[in-house]
């Protein structure tokens, strides 16, 4: 593998992390990366970077980000998002991956790509139901403001340092993983 492939599948991963977050704000940081020639994508995927692409996923992006700050829409979203993610996560992954086999490269991206996406979105959307639960659902705007900048700041720094990004995604899952081990019940051994 060349460092051009690994600076590729981590920038891969970086925007997969982002999708579960939110599935078209890092779809939209790569189109404009691409357009403004900060990185070329696979030559199927070179449609990303083009204008029509750039300004329909902005304004994606932006519908997206106003609905998810309405309590109880947010939730609905989350129902919706949750395969999308699985399926934007793939993509980025596919459409930055360079000099690869096509079989790896699908492999990694579903795996790596649609599989990072989905935990992060699984992991916010049940966050998400618990400040609804909890807080009658106005705390809502504020978990929607937290992913909204984490999914904005893993995906620009994806784009500008993908071996950093992997570190933040890395520390995204620990946090993750730590804080569904604290609610997970427990079981009770009887002797």
């Amino acid at each position: 593998m060349t460092s051009e492939t690994i600076i590729s599948i981590f920038l891969g991963v970086g925007l997969a992390a982002s999708v579960g977050f939110r599935v078209f704000l890092p779809l939209f940081v790569l189109s404009a990366a691409s357009y403004f020639g900060m990185w070329d994508l696979n030559e199927h995927w070179e449609w990303i970077g083009s204008l029509s692409a750039l300004i329909t996923l902005g304004v994606a992006t932006i519908i997206e980000i106003f609905a998810y700050f309405i309590p109880y829409v947010d939730n609905l979203l989350d129902s919706v998002a949750l395969p999308l993610a699985a399926l934007a996560g793939t993509a980025v992954m596919v459409a930055t991956m360079a000099d690869l086999d096509p079989v790896i490269t699908w492999s990694l991206a579903i795996i790596a790509g649609g599989g990072t996406a989905t935990a992060i979105k699984g992991a916010s959307a049940t966050g998400r139901l618990a400040s609804t639960a909890t807080t009658a659902g106005f705390g809502n705007p504020i978990v929607s403001f937290i992913e909204t900048t984490t999914s904005l700041l893993v995906a620009v720094v994806a784009v500008i340092a993908p071996a950093i990004a992997i570190f933040l995604v890395i520390m995204i899952l620990i946090l993750i993983f730590s804080i569904y081990r604290k609610l997970r019940p427990r079981r009770i051994h009887k002797s």
